[in-house]
């Protein structure tokens, strides 16, 4: 399905050169970002106070927050927890402040607010924890990148698959660089957007790649750049149709989730956004600067009939 069909191939890879420094500079100054000022690490990896409240009737959430924040604590979670009368905070390590008493402070605190809140459990999750969750979460990200360049390097060349991964990481790292210099919150959910920016990322890739190699097959007449500028030109109403409705329901996340869906909402908008610019600007470019050429996706001797578009400006082009 297709909004419009564009008749003339835009030139993309005119301007690959000057969008790619500018690629550059907003990557170094992620990495920047990232070294001086490091990620703001939630309660999963820095270890805090986890505190379980049930109430008589339905927790009004914000009221929640707002009485622990007089408390003059900042990055504090509140969620439901199972059903909407329990509610599940983590509060980040204070030093000087014992577990025990975050939970007596924020218990007398919500008590009269409300008389009907109760202490369900309060445990603390110690650094060690959160060494080990963020290990694993390396680990994911690694197996993530290691399984992409692996499955490009098979389905198509190793060209592909190592500008694929070069623009995937450029979104990983300019999402982690915006982490850094705002300081936002960086929670597991924030991570499983990353991971999950990954996988969005090299699909937008592999339909580009796709299109370049069907058109190294069919548009025998054509240089590199000029099947590259077609491949993406082809396949803008697809981009449009879907990354503009994902797009769509991942700011209905951040405009009405809330806050335990803000900063997840938010890594998902950023990605997806970056996501579509690197497929087309970096990961495209590189994999011409890469000098792929015909020979690297159609085998020699290999031919067929092209399918002939009326509106194919290239319908001439002779196989």
């Amino acid at each position: 399905m297709e909004f419009f069909k564009i008749r003339r191939d835009i030139p993309f890879m005119r301007h690959a050169l000057i969008l790619n420094v500018i690629s550059t500079v907003t990557f170094l100054a992620a990495v920047f970002f990232l070294v001086t000022r490091g990620l703001h690490l939630s309660v999963e990896f820095t270890g805090g106070t986890l505190i379980e409240v049930s109430y008589a009737q339905p927790a009004d959430l914000e009221a929640v927050r707002g009485s622990i924040a007089k408390l003059g604590y900042t990055d504090v979670q509140v969620q439901n927890f199972g059903t909407s009368r329990d509610v599940l905070i983590r509060m980040p390590a204070v030093k000087g402040v014992s577990s025990g008493q975050q939970s007596e402070q924020v218990l007398t605190a919500l008590q009269a607010q409300d008389s009907s809140a109760t202490l369900r459990r309060s445990e603390f999750v110690g650094p060690q924890v959160g060494d080990e969750l963020a290990l694993d979460g390396l680990m994911a990200l690694a197996f993530v990148v290691g399984g992409i360049m692996i499955y490009l390097a098979f389905r198509f060349e190793w060209k592909f698959a190592v500008a694929a991964i070069v623009a995937n990481l450029h979104d990983v790292i300019i999402i982690l660089g915006f982490f850094a210099f705002f300081q936002w919150e960086f929670s597991l959910p924030v991570l499983a957007a990353v991971l999950a920016v990954l996988g969005y990322s090299v699909n937008e890739s592999v339909v580009i790649f796709d299109r370049i190699r069907e058109n190294f097959r069919r548009l025998r007449k054509l240089n590199t750049v000029e099947i590259i500028d077609n491949a993406i030109t082809s396949t803008i109403s697809r981009t449009i149709i879907t990354h503009g409705s994902t797009q769509i329901m991942v700011l209905s996340m951040l405009l009405f989730g809330g806050p335990t869906l803000h900063y997840f909402s938010l890594a998902l908008t950023i990605g997806i956004c970056f996501g579509i610019y690197s497929s087309v600007f970096v990961a495209a470019a590189i994999a011409m600067w890469l000098g792929v050429k015909r020979e690297d996706l159609v085998k020699p001797g290999s031919s067929g009939k092209r399918d002939v578009d009326p509106g194919d400006p290239n319908a001439g082009a002779v196989v």
